[in-house]
């Protein structure tokens, strides 16, 4: 069984209500989760947050650590998943902040550095990752990476 489908059915089984927030990739992790058959007993809805604005307005990202720490930082995944839980009455949240490419890079944050949040039972986790390859590549390992933080956070 693949990996979405497996934390599919261990939300369904659980009743875990599921959300998130998604910079870098668009909507792809949404896009994955209702791949699976069944979940809209689980997902209700998902943020699409691509500027500083959106992260601000749609998930209450601090400006502060907006302007502190930059979208790109775990700092604003957390508060993004936080966000995300709180506006939806998810019990689990996540969100996927980065820099997929081909600009936009630097030297402290490099194209392909991505910032992930998973909030479940009160807690935040944070991680930060770096990917090689072209803006799809780049992309596509965040939906993976976030897939397997969420599964490890719900006990898989």
């Amino acid at each position: 069984m693949s990996k979405i489908k497996t934390l599919g059915e261990i939300l369904k089984l659980k009743n875990i209500k599921i959300s998130g927030a998604e910079s870098c990739t668009g909507g792809m992790v949404a896009a994955e989760i209702t791949s699976v058959d069944g979940i809209s007993a689980v997902f209700n809805e998902s943020f699409v947050t691509y500027s500083n604005d959106a992260k601000h307005r749609n998930l209450g990202v601090s400006l502060e650590i907006l302007e502190k720490f930059g979208a790109v930082s775990e700092e604003c995944a957390g508060e993004m998943a936080q966000g995300a839980a709180a506006r939806s009455g998810a019990d689990i949240a996540f969100s996927v902040t980065g820099i997929a490419g081909p600009t936009g890079g630097t030297k402290e944050k490099p194209v392909g550095t991505v910032c992930f949040g998973v909030f479940f039972k009160g807690v935040t986790l944070t991680r930060t990752a770096h990917f090689k390859g072209d803006r799809e590549s780049v992309r596509r390992s965040s939906v993976d990476f976030v897939i397997d933080m969420m599964l490890s956070a719900v006990g898989s």
